[in-house]
């Protein structure tokens, strides 16, 4: 599985690349803290798939990093996709190395 850590997402946005990303948490935890992406819980997956991206670099995010790694399990193995990358230690990753004013829970 492809990855992204903290630091390399960051620069990403600060240099405004193509890039898609999709949180997988419940919205009670992307109302909490969240990274302004797309937000599609893990359970709604299967019937949003055609909003996630096969053109460009998306980049899949849950509260450490495990959810969104079995999104990306599921949606290579059977939606044939090849540009999903996992945000390494996810959004408890980005309060603890990046922003530590972002609520962690």
């Amino acid at each position: 599985m492809k990855t992204v850590n903290v630091h390399e997402l960051k620069q990403l946005i600060d240099e405004k690349h193509d890039f898609q990303l999709i949180d997988v948490r419940e919205t009670f935890e992307n109302e909490l803290c969240n990274l302004n992406g797309i937000l599609i819980p893990m359970a709604e997956i299967v019937s949003r798939v055609d909003e996630i991206s096969k053109d460009k670099k998306v980049i899949l995010l849950c509260r450490s990093g495990m959810r969104s790694a079995t999104v990306i399990t599921y949606l290579e193995q059977n939606h044939g996709y090849s540009n999903l990358f996992n945000l390494t230690g996810g959004i408890l990753a980005w309060s603890a190395e990046i922003d530590p004013t972002m609520p962690s829970y």
